[in-house]
């Protein structure tokens, strides 16, 4: 057994420890609501909440492309309303919060970056789901030349046929240049 695939076995077997444990706390809490559908605030090539919830993988695309287009309204459409967000030391409790707060920016972020997607991994177990990416971002936000390596966790819940993002932790790393 090499070290890479015992290391790929001990992160499987963290996520379903640690989905297993948001489904116990955070699914119950949540069951008895519906899903919150906001319209897009215009056309978009990116998939609307309605038709982009049919997998983990493609809600979390969709969000990014929601994000880069500028179409706020289609990315709060795919977060659950109590969504918890982590990112860069700060803490957003629900949607509402992160509309208020860092919505913007991030669209205004995801629009002047180009992202690349190094890895991911991803699986799901009953209602809950996870997403784990690893990419590149590269472009210039704010006149600041971005070279960064973002690590990404996302935690799905299922609501109704679609999954919607219940979780986000965003971390990144300026890569060295050399």
């Amino acid at each position: 057994m090499t070290k890479a695939y015992r290391i790929v076995r001990a992160i499987r077997h963290a996520m379903k420890a640690a989905v297993a444990m948001f489904a116990a706390v955070a699914l119950p809490a949540s069951a008895h609501t519906e899903p919150h559908r906001l319209p897009p605030t215009k056309p978009s090539v990116a998939p609307t909440a309605d038709t982009a919830a049919a997998t983990p993988v493609a809600t979390v695309n969709a969000f990014h492309a929601a994000l880069a287009s500028g179409d706020t309204r289609a990315a709060l459409g795919l977060l659950a309303e109590d969504v918890l967000i982590f990112e860069s030391g700060s803490v957003e409790r629900n949607r509402a919060e992160y509309a208020d707060h860092h919505l913007g920016a991030d669209a205004a972020f995801s629009a002047a970056v180009r992202r690349t997607l190094v890895s991911r991994a991803h699986g799901e177990e009953g209602g809950a789901a996870w997403v784990m990416s690893v990419e590149t971002v590269a472009g210039t936000y704010r006149g600041r030349a971005i070279s960064n390596r973002s690590v990404e966790t996302m935690l799905l819940r299922k609501v109704g046929s679609d999954w919607r993002i219940a979780h986000i932790h965003w971390s990144s790393a300026d890569i060295a240049r050399k």
